[in-house]
């Protein structure tokens, strides 16, 4: 859930709408957003996900926190990484659990900023119900914070971070050819191999593109966590090499319901969780190797981002607004030749 200047938004669609026949004609792109930096050039986000309970398990109590948060910061934007309405997604445009969870609920001026409230990937969950109504313009209009796409890119400060926004759910195949009880809406998914294969070759091409002093990918699902869910397998063969291969610097996502910070001892990557914008799952953790385990707390909270060219600062608070985990790294400047 991203939110991102209305007036950039719109301009973006219709560039869309301008050069359609040209795209179908060519290999095809992830959709790119703009977000200027802060006029010191700086930037700051927050990141919440699984969170759409109708303000239930905690939810608007986290609401609450990341309000007092995002006035301190002067966030920019939030990103949700998924499980947007539970259980089962929205039923439609008119699912009265769009303004239940998500309008009624993020209500701080903080929030409220046009340019601010929503960037926002799908979650299993939201796979559940009717993907067309959350990806539906209908709901910018109903409310203008809200942005939410299968995958695209966000370009944030010239050359400063990009973030490439990843639909990590029909990754996974078990929803596929076990899914219990559930019904998922794969309209626009299938077959799953081509969906897959020409997502990874759009992200492969965007990152080997990419000029950014700093990359992220934000996907729902994990590729490495201790939580509930504990590794996607799928994500780990075919999302994590690409990941590798570029020098991304983060990847964050939700799914598991905790708030977690995992290095690794194979590349400078870091493993972001902000899953706890509502229920949690006490207790519900797994052995890691405690040379990668840099946090691990399983209840409600989320996490903000400051950065520069030079330095970024990510921490998590749990639902109280209590600082839990600060960490901060920092890459020098390229000089000029």
């Amino acid at each position: 859930m991203v939110l991102l200047c209305q007036k950039t938004m719109l301009l973006t669609l219709a560039s869309t709408l301008l050069l359609g026949l040209f795209v179908v004609s060519c290999v095809a792109e992830l959709q790119r957003f703009e977000h200027a930096a802060k006029p010191d050039g700086s930037l700051s986000f927050l990141v919440v996900g699984d969170w759409g309970r109708r303000g239930l398990y905690n939810q608007s109590e986290v609401a609450l926190q990341m309000g007092i948060i995002g006035e301190k910061l002067d966030v920019d934007f939030i990103i949700s990484t998924g499980d947007n309405f539970y259980d089962n997604g929205l039923k439609g445009v008119d699912d009265p659990a769009f303004h239940e969870s998500f309008t009624d609920i993020y209500t701080a001026p903080s929030l409220q900023k046009q340019c601010t409230f929503g960037i926002s990937v799908l979650g299993n969950h939201d796979y559940r119900g009717n993907v067309e109504a959350q990806l539906s313009p209908i709901l910018t209009k109903m409310d203008s914070r809200w942005l939410c796409l299968r995958s695209f890119i966000l370009n944030a400060g010239p050359e400063m971070a990009e973030f490439f926004f990843v639909d990590t759910t029909p990754f996974v195949r078990r929803y596929f050819i076990d899914p219990e009880d559930h019904v998922y809406d794969w309209k626009g998914v299938l077959p799953r191999k081509n969906y897959l294969k020409n997502l990874l070759m759009e992200l492969d091409s965007a990152l080997r593109e990419s000029k950014a002093k700093w990359k992220i990918v934000v996907g729902h699902h994990t590729i490495k966590s201790a939580g509930h869910h504990g590794n996607t397998h799928e994500l780990a063969k075919h999302l994590l090499p690409i990941v590798q291969a570029y020098d991304v610097d983060f990847y964050i996502n939700g799914h598991d319901h905790c708030l977690e910070h995992i290095s690794s001892t194979e590349s400078p990557i870091q493993f972001l969780t902000s899953g706890g914008g509502s229920k949690a799952w006490r207790g519900d953790v797994n052995w890691w190797n405690p040379q990668e385990m840099k946090f691990y707390h399983d209840g409600q909270g989320f996490m903000s981002v400051q950065m520069t060219r030079t330095e970024v600062d990510a921490t998590f608070y749990d639902v109280f607004g209590n600082v839990m985990h600060k960490w901060t790294t920092s890459k020098q400047l390229s000089s000029a030749i």
